[in-house]
């Protein structure tokens, strides 16, 4: 029977049909090959291997001395279940034992133990008491597969609070998260290890095992020296209890030949170890009060680095920058020229009266070095008045005053000038004296280190050297130095004042017998309007061969003995320098 035109044209369509779907098949197919087939097969590896990671240990970080590690990497153990290596009628049962030697959630364990995952992560960084105690249960229990136990590492604090926020710590995947733990972490982390395994499609193990090390991190020797760093902290937490600081205070203690930071403290610290406890009696006791984004803040106020972090006005020990630029100006060559400088009280600038200190007892008749001795305020509106706005500019930018020191630590400040443009006598006049500006504690003292480097611009750094762990090789870092900012011999006499200061003027208490200290101390209003103050101290020992700057910052002293630079700080720069020097004497 002949086909009808009509079943032919069905045919037809039909074969085109079939040719169209064959044709899109051959096309999703070789694009599945072609496109996707690298992809496609590297999942089918992933999906075929079990990888678990041997996590690195951490650098050491040592002080310079070498002798007392700050921070170190112990070794600790991992565990963790491949769920489909463990028999179904057995997995309540190693549910049931993780969660009691662990001390876990049974629920939240027999959930990961049930998972139809190639890797569970069970317990990290576990003391080896407790692995052992899991080890003896699985032999016990004839259990040989479906639960490893790796190598781990646990970061330790052997001095808990010693240098806490320059240290800084590591969250719990073993990454820097603040301090030189976070700025060095490249150095420090180390290159995780790896074991891998082949399986089939159902999980079961293949074969053996492919054990690939972990390589441990770099050491770093920091230039913080433990002894120094010690009897800072101690004195520093002294001051601020004894002193009533509600806002804490700062230490910054360096070596003016080299920028090594020898000690950087901050009142009150926190416990290393425990870095998400509060650390105070005041916080303790509100913590469980707080809601989480208070918490939060509390914590990162703990971990904050005044030293670097926060600024101030540094009140009169600022006008060493003054006198330092007015001798490099030649605006005065004789330090010790009687009835240079007129003291009334107070001085006229712009049609704002501005006052010294000793309003109703003028300073009268003075030389330079007696203005610095008595800190006498028109005495240094006087000197900026004659260098003049575009002269003295250029000095706060050769001290590194415009800029961040560049400190390998994390959260340095910057300063805060009035633009150049818009300072006029008023401003200049403030400036001058150390007020209506901030700065850090960081740049205040590399401004005073160098001059006390015989002038020349000297760049504060953390870390002395790193050591690789591989090799034992020690790279040192680079002492960088800056343009030279005054004369040798001015540096000079701008140490001689300091010394007058120390032995005769506001910075009595701060005398160290046997030792020629020279300082100067300052005071500041902690904001406009505030009732707060910043009491400081600058101290160089010795002057005629410097080896050691300090300074102490102490926030809204509110103690007895009031807020003044040379009744407060000074004393806590006496008793420093009064163990550091003799230390150093020993060592140098």
């Amino acid at each position: 029977m002949p086909i009808s035109l009509t079943n032919k044209k069905k045919m037809r369509n039909g074969l085109f049909i079939v040719l169209i779907i064959f044709t899109l098949l051959i096309s999703r197919l070789s694009y599945i090959q072609f496109v996707w087939g690298a992809e496609l097969s590297e999942k089918a590896g992933t999906q075929q291997s079990q990888t678990r990671t041997i996590t690195a240990k951490r650098g050491t970080l040592y002080d310079n001395t070498g002798k007392y590690i700050l921070a170190m990497s112990s070794s600790s153990e991992s565990v963790n279940v491949n769920p489909t290596n463990i028999p179904s009628e057995q997995k309540e049962k190693v549910a049931k034992a993780l969660s009691n030697i662990f001390e876990l959630d049974y629920e939240k364990t027999l959930k990961k133990v049930s998972k139809r995952s190639s890797i569970e992560i069970i317990a990290r960084k576990v003391d080896k008491e407790k692995t052992d105690e899991l080890r003896k249960w699985m032999e016990e229990n004839q259990i040989t597969t479906g639960i490893n136990i790796d190598e781990d590492s646990k970061r330790y604090y052997p001095y808990g609070d010693l240098a806490a926020q320059v240290i800084g710590f590591c969250g719990s995947d073993n990454q820097g998260l603040d301090g030189i733990e976070a700025k060095y972490d490249d150095e420090i982390k180390g290159i995780n290890g790896k074991i891998q395994r082949e399986t089939n499609a159902t999980g079961e193990t293949l074969g053996g095992e492919d054990y690939i090390p972990a390589v441990d991190g770099n050491n770093l020797f920091l230039t913080i020296d433990m002894t120094i760093q010690s009897i800072v902290e101690k004195y520093l937490e002294e001051a601020c209890i004894d002193n009533v600081c509600t806002d804490g205070g700062s230490v910054i203690a360096m070596d003016p030949r080299n920028g090594d930071i020898l000690a950087m403290a901050n009142y009150p610290s926190y416990n290393l170890n425990t870095p998400y406890e509060p650390s105070t009696d005041e916080l303790k006791s509100a913590w469980d009060g707080m809601e989480q984004k208070d918490r939060t803040t509390a914590l990162q106020g703990m971990w904050r680095n005044k030293a670097i972090s926060d600024t101030y006005e540094p009140g009169s020990v600022f006008k060493t920058v003054t006198a330092s630029a007015a001798l490099e100006e030649g605006i005065v060559t004789d330090i010790d020229k009687s009835g240079q400088f007129l003291c009334s009280g107070s001085i006229e600038v712009a049609g704002a009266r501005i006052k010294c200190w000793r309003y109703y007892r003028p300073h009268g008749s003075q030389s330079l070095r007696e203005g610095l001795m008595n800190s006498c305020n028109p005495v240094f509106i006087g000197l900026g008045q004659k260098i003049g706005v575009t002269k003295y500019y250029e000095y706060l930018r050769k001290f590194g005053l415009f800029s961040k020191t560049g400190i390998k630590l994390p959260g340095e400040a910057n300063s805060i000038f009035i633009k150049e443009e818009k300072a006029g006598p008023v401003e200049l006049a403030t400036i001058s004296f150390g007020q209506r500006f901030e700065i850090t504690p960081l740049q205040m003292i590399t401004a005073v280190s160098s001059i006390a480097n015989n002038g020349v611009y000297i760049k504060p750094r953390i870390v002395k050297s790193i050591q690789n762990s591989v090799t034992g090789e020690i790279t040192e870092m680079p002492v960088e130095t800056g343009e030279r900012i005054i004369s040798e011999e001015n540096a000079k006499k701008v140490l001689s004042m300091m010394d007058s200061v120390v032995s005769k003027g506001t910075g009595k208490n701060a005398q160290v017998v046997g030792y020629n200290v020279g300082g100067k101390t300052g005071t500041s209003e902690d904001g406009v309007n505030t009732n707060k103050y910043v009491t400081s101290f600058c101290g160089v020992a010795e002057t005629d061969n410097p080896k050691i700057v300090l300074l102490i910052t102490l926030y809204n002293p509110t103690g007895e003995g009031g807020h003044q630079g040379g009744g407060v700080a000074a004393p806590v720069g006496g008793k420093i320098l009064s163990e550091v020097l003799p230390y150093l004497d020993t060592i140098n």
